[in-house]
């Protein structure tokens, strides 16, 4: 299912905004998809590493379960979601499509 989102567009004829629908093509959305995977992985490591850097600095005993649980902690506080990419794309299209 192609992902798509509306975006308010004004106009001197109105004072109400006219919707338009940006939808994203399949390679559009793949792309998005493999950036937001790539970040999150990358984002997860560093979260890892955090959680070590934590558990050490505060004297805590070095259990992986303790660690990866703080890490999943770091990580959905700091993970984009491949909404957002999706998101951000349709917006650009939109932008580029009424030269805004």
């Amino acid at each position: 299912m192609a992902f798509s989102k509306s975006f308010p567009r004004t106009s001197d004829k109105s004072v109400y905004p006219t919707w338009e629908e940006i939808t994203l093509s399949a390679q559009e959305e793949k792309e998005q998809e493999v950036t937001a995977r790539k970040e999150n992985i990358q984002k997860m490591k560093e979260c890892i590493e955090d959680a070590e850097t934590i558990m050490r600095d505060k004297g805590l005993k070095p259990f992986q379960t303790d660690m990866v649980n703080m890490a999943i902690s770091l990580f959905e506080k700091r993970a984009s979601h491949e909404i957002y990419y999706k998101e951000n794309k349709a917006k650009e299209k939109f932008d580029e499509k009424f030269r805004l």
